[in-house]
């Protein structure tokens, strides 16, 4: 694990006492058996904002703490290991990070405070097909009078039915698939032609599918240069995917810790079952895959860091290269470790693991939606690939 300053080892342990004791896998548990329209918990997503969360990213002049992603990503990790949901990783990490890197002064005086106090929940939209494929997007945004009229449709947009604000990456010229012609749009979520509708998901969050027929915005609302968004889009996912991995390293951890724990107690044969060599070995190797991912997140989440100017906030050209390939590392290595480790619980856990009633299939199902969401291991290893030069 990385050297943390006082300030990170203060906010993590912070978030470790308020995880265990607000937020602990029973409250998910209850969460969904409400079936709550946002599928998060208002007072929960309250307490965060509260506590300083929601600004951890944003510069301190728009209301924020600017205190980094790595420290960000300490909060993501205790929040995967209960299985906590809230808005904080969608809007918190994907919206305002969207905002801080393309956003006018204007724009981001508007959405910067609202995103740090709680207030406004700004989530990305860009997918449109059953895989992560960014390239591939067909939603039109054709220039009308004084600003563009889109016409589209979006899935699994993240917290969709709880976003006060979509940042929708649409196409401005060319075709599916073509890396040019994608702009950036802010789009409030009361807009007119606008609708959305709730995706149940194996995993039990707030997704939505959203429709745009015929909204037209203005030209104020276009996030940076028409026709050159690509750019943008692929560093906002490079930190949603470096982010998202921190998320999944939690829990990951949380089902070794549950499997360990299993292994130190349940008794066969007179023994242990942890005593058994086979087992050992399984957790040792279980153990190294674990210390692996962890310092292929905490890279990626310092990488974002170590490219940002501490005296302006802007990015360092000469560090931001690394980005794209740590974050495609990071997803990969702990999607790789998320998807074994998820099995191993059941598995390890035998008919227990099965049943509803004992937590480790909620573990599961979050471990399988994790893995797809920007990007899968095969997706990432390619990715890796291609800008390693191979």
């Amino acid at each position: 694990m990385a050297a943390l300053t006082e300030e990170q080892v203060m906010i993590k342990d912070q978030a470790v006492a308020w995880v265990t004791k607000k937020t602990p896998v029973k409250k998910f548990r209850e969460m969904r058996d409400a079936d709550l329209e946002h599928s998060f918990s208002a007072e929960t997503w309250a307490e965060m904002a509260e506590m300083g969360w929601a600004g951890l990213l944003v510069p301190e002049q728009y209301g924020g703490s600017g205190l980094g992603y790595l420290t960000f990503g300490l909060v993501l990790e205790q929040l995967g290991t209960q299985l906590t949901a809230s808005p904080l990783f969608a809007s918190a990490l994907v919206g305002a990070s969207a905002i801080m890197l393309a956003g006018s002064e204007n724009q981001k005086l508007a959405l910067l405070p609202t995103i740090a106090d709680g207030s406004a929940i700004v989530t990305l939209a860009v997918e449109e097909t059953a895989r992560h494929a960014p390239e591939k997007i067909a939603l039109s945004a054709e220039k009308a009078s004084g600003g563009f009229k889109l016409n589209g449709s979006k899935t699994f947009v993240l917290e969709g039915m709880a976003a006060t604000t979509f940042i929708v990456a649409a196409r401005t010229s060319g075709k599916a698939g073509d890396k040019t012609g994608i702009s950036l749009f802010i789009v409030p979520a009361d807009t007119k032609g606008l609708s959305r509708i709730k995706r149940n998901t194996l995993d039990s969050r707030g997704y939505a599918d959203v429709v745009f027929k015929d909204l037209v915005i203005s030209e104020d609302a276009l996030l940076g240069d028409v026709d050159e968004g690509f750019g943008i889009l692929e560093s906002v996912l490079d930190r949603a995917r470096a982010g998202i991995g921190a998320e999944m390293l939690g829990c990951a951890s949380q089902s070794f810790d549950m499997t360990l724990e299993y292994l130190k107690t349940r008794v066969q044969f007179g023994k242990v079952i942890g005593s058994f060599q086979a087992l050992g070995h399984r957790a040792a190797g279980l153990f190294t895959q674990k210390e692996l991912a962890r310092s292929c997140v905490e890279a990626a989440l310092q990488a974002i860091d170590d490219s940002i100017d501490k005296d302006s906030g802007v990015t360092k050209e000469s560090k931001a290269g690394e980005i794209p390939k740590m974050s495609s590392l990071s997803k990969c290595k702990v999607g790789d470790f998320l998807h074994a480790m998820s099995n191993e619980l059941i598995q390890i856990h035998g008919g227990i693991g099965m049943t509803d009633e004992f937590d480790a299939g909620l573990y599961l199902k979050r471990a399988r939606v994790l893995e797809t969401a920007y990007g899968n291991q095969a997706y990432h290893r390619n990715r890796f690939a291609v800008l390693s030069g191979f």
